[in-house]
Formats: structure tokens, sequence, C-alpha cells
């Protein structure tokens, strides 16, 4: 189980934002908000190249890198709360380097709480964005070289 401390600091403050949430409604509310935060997609990036694949909604993800080799993502969904997901992950994700993202596991959704509230397909959305997420990362480090 990964522990706070070893969480890049952007998931980690997300990560204790949504500990301080002390309900489920607020931990909606709080993942809804995250989704409200996303730029929009343009109708070019919803490729299937970018659907993330397993997801019961429609999920897109596309990257970038910046000068410095670090990652930036964009992201949508067609529903709320799994467009909440993707704002939160490319919230935590954003900025990293693509050997800093690989290095990550999918645990730290536990230490959010929102685990527990979350359906089963929509637990499996989050980790199937999380692992289109980690591979789009690699291929982009590889197109990089």
């Amino acid at each position: 189980m990964s522990s706070i401390e070893s969480l890049p600091p952007s998931l980690a403050k997300i990560v204790q934002r949504f500990q301080r949430a002390t309900d489920q409604k607020r931990r909606y509310e709080q993942l809804i908000w995250y989704g409200t935060k996303l730029n929009p997609l343009s109708e070019a990036d919803k490729v299937p190249e970018n659907k993330v694949p397993g997801c019961v909604s429609q999920v897109f993800i596309t990257v970038a890198r910046t000068q410095d080799g670090k990652v930036k993502f964009s992201g949508d969904s067609d529903s709320q709360l799994t467009k909440g997901l993707v704002g939160l992950l490319i919230e935590g994700l954003n900025g990293l380097t693509p050997a800093e993202i690989i290095q990550l596991t999918p645990d730290f959704i536990q230490e959010t709480g929102l685990n527990v509230s979350l359906t089963p397909s929509r637990a499996n959305g989050f980790y199937n964005i999380f692992k289109t997420m980690q591979k789009k990362a690699l291929e982009s480090e590889v197109d990089s070289q």
C-alpha cells in the first residue's frame, strides 16, 4: 500500500483533500469539482487511439511533453463522475516525468476513501484510466528519444 509520503506532492495534496471530506457526499462533490476544472477536449482528440479501453463511459486521454520532459495530460468523459476521476488523475499526474508516473501504483485511491464509494465498474474505470495514462506517458518517453 502506498503511503501518502511516497506520493508526488500534487497527488498527496489531492489525497489529503479527500481525507478531509467527512462523508461520501462531500467526496462526490469534490470529485465532480475536479471534472469541472478540465479544459474541453477537442473533437479531433476524441479518436480511438485516445479512448480508454474497458470503461463503461466514453473516456479520452491525450498526452503531450513539455520542453523539460514533463508530461501534460488532457482528458474528457461523457460521465460526470468519470470526468471527475479523469480530472483528479490529470491534476495529480501533470508535471511529473514519465518515470515518476510509471513508478506510481493506483493504491492511492484507497487513501482518498473514494474506493469505498465507487461502484465496481467505476473503480475498474479508474484503474483503466490510470493504466492508460501510464502507458501514454511511457509512449511519450519513447517518442521523444
